[in-house]
């Protein structure tokens, strides 16, 4: 096969199929939709191919057949009755008041213009000027419109630490999304997209007919990549990659379909610079996501393997964000799994992939202690004496990353309280550097805090936090006592290599470790 272009930050249809750019045909899921449906919502992360799913459609019912050739789509669909396409994308930037409406209005007038409609009055509202341009499109015309919106939640999101103007954008989005239910009788095909799930109350109460299909297993890879995708597509530009270094670093991505999918940036980026570097993740700053996670009392810790109900994955909405949620829309979590407990159903949820599992708490971490490159710098050394069995040294190092939180996060009262605050930052500087950590693994007497098996050997990590009046020696026999009696390390002692017992002890007002016990089995 010959290589193709690769379509880095290319979101126009056209563009791409002219330039001879790879292509994964996604016309088989788009054709269903249209046959299926007339009303959509799609919620993906970002750079995840919403815009040119979009604009796809755009050149599809506008019947570009030219384009189309060789798609699935091409023997099945009507070219020669082109449908008009309003197409409203909030890209632009929304910090001011006023800002959102002037934006709206703007691509109204543009669209009027490419229609030779007539310019409404300045006294008409932005929603019905929506109206009329709809209706207009259809009278003219003689056929229904097709309306596709892109990042349709970006002016709240945008301002989200701002609440007062963040419920001001949501309240303008909704009175005029809602004007869509209005001109019912003029639309032929509706898809809204973004990287949110806005509850249907807050923001949608007028677009009730929209069909949410974020959480579909027929339309779980109607954007991304398959493996099948890279193996058959992408086949010619993978040469001297490694293909399971590929999937650990880039796939998992689990929408409840068949297939896990890859964010296509990080691909495209990966089989042009053919290193392996958190792609998608450098082009975000999540600093929102940490600062929320701080005041919602969640840490590093509590974040791997969570289960999250169903409906609350889907629940958003100004004021009223989880951090499961956000962690999950915005694509840093993904559905691992789920299971039906009753009548609810539950998602269980992680990181989709060794790129986002490394940023995540490298970001985090370094939020945290306000040290950049150092905070990697310490994680190395932590575990470099770990396999030095160096555990004096490991002590200090760990005093020392404590010593270096800023005070406003060590006094935070929901997270400084409980040991697993402080487990939660060992456990992303493990994370940081990519060991083998195994979290929360159960036996038969309980779940171990930690496992970690670095430099040929296994370390059972548990922590706990002295008790009121417990002295340093107490502390540790409890700590180790419970390691031993609870046979955490009992699994690991058939792999040949050294097992260390190590128990960690934290000091409620220190706010530090004050102890750490070891045994070697």
């Amino acid at each position: 096969m010959q290589r193709q272009n690769l379509p880095i930050g290319i979101q126009s249809f056209r563009t791409l199929r002219e330039d001879n750019c790879y292509y994964v045909d996604k016309t088989p899921l788009i054709e269903r939709l249209v046959r299926e449906g007339r009303h959509y919502f799609l919620s993906r992360p970002r750079r995840f191919g919403k815009s040119l799913l979009l604009d796809t459609l755009r050149e599809l019912f506008a019947c570009n057949e030219v384009l189309f050739e060789g798609l699935h789509i091409h023997n099945c669909w009507d070219w020669q009755s082109p449908h008009p396409v309003v197409r409203l994308s909030f890209d632009g930037k929304y910090n001011e008041p006023g800002e959102l409406a002037r934006d709206i209005l703007g691509q109204l007038e543009i669209l009027e213009e490419d229609a030779d409609i007539e310019p409404a009055s300045d006294q008409m509202s932005v929603p019905l000027r929506l109206r009329r341009l709809i209706s207009r499109l259809h009278r003219t015309t003689g056929r229904q419109v097709v309306v596709l919106v892109d990042e349709y939640d970006k002016p709240i999101l945008d301002v989200l630490s701002n609440p007062p103007l963040a419920t001001a954008n949501r309240d303008h989005l909704r009175g005029f999304y809602g004007i869509l239910k209005g001109c019912a009788d003029h639309l032929r095909f509706v898809m809204v997209t973004g990287v949110s799930m806005f509850s249907k109350v807050s923001l949608f109460s007028g677009l009730n007919n929209l069909k949410d299909i974020s959480v579909d297993a027929r339309f779980a890879t109607v954007c991304g990549y398959t493996d099948d995708d890279l193996d058959t597509v992408f086949a010619p530009a993978l040469e001297g990659l490694d293909r399971d270094e590929i999937q650990d670093w880039y796939n998992g991505y689990h929408w409840l379909g068949a297939d896990k999918v890859y964010n296509p940036y990080d691909v495209l980026l990966l089989l042009d610079r053919r290193r392996f570097d958190p792609h998608w993740f450098e082009t975000g700053s999540p600093s929102f996501l940490f600062e929320m996670m701080m005041e919602k009392g969640v840490g590093p810790f509590d974040v791997e393997k969570l289960a999250a109900e169903g409906s609350l994955v889907s629940t958003f909405d100004v004021g009223n964000i989880g951090v499961d949620a956000l962690m999950f829309q915005t694509g840093y979590l993904t559905i691992t799994g789920e299971e039906r407990r009753g009548d609810q159903t539950f998602y269980r949820l992680d990181y989709p992939n060794k790129e986002v599992r490394l940023s995540v708490n490298s970001g985090l971490l370094q939020h945290i202690t306000g040290r950049g490159a150092e905070a990697s710098e310490k994680s190395r050394n932590l575990c470099q004496l770990l396999a030095n069995n160096d555990f004096e040294g490991f002590k200090a190092h760990l005093r020392a990353l404590f010593a270096g939180i800023p005070y406003q996060w060590q006094t935070q009262a929901k997270l400084a309280r409980y040991e697993s605050w402080y487990a939660g930052i060992l456990y992303a500087c493990f994370r940081t550097i990519g060991v083998d950590l195994r979290v929360e693994e159960s036996t038969s007497h309980g779940r171990s805090d930690m496992v970690l098996l670095h430099g040929g050997q296994v370390f059972v990590l548990e922590f706990k936090m002295a008790k009121e009046g417990e002295d340093e020696a107490s502390a540790m026999a409890r700590v180790m006592r419970q390691i031993r009696a609870r046979g955490y390390a009992h699994k690991y002692r058939e792999r040949g290599e050294p097992v260390h017992l190590v128990g960690v002890v934290f000091g409620r007002e220190e706010r530090n470790v004050i102890a750490v016990a070891t045994e070697r089995l």
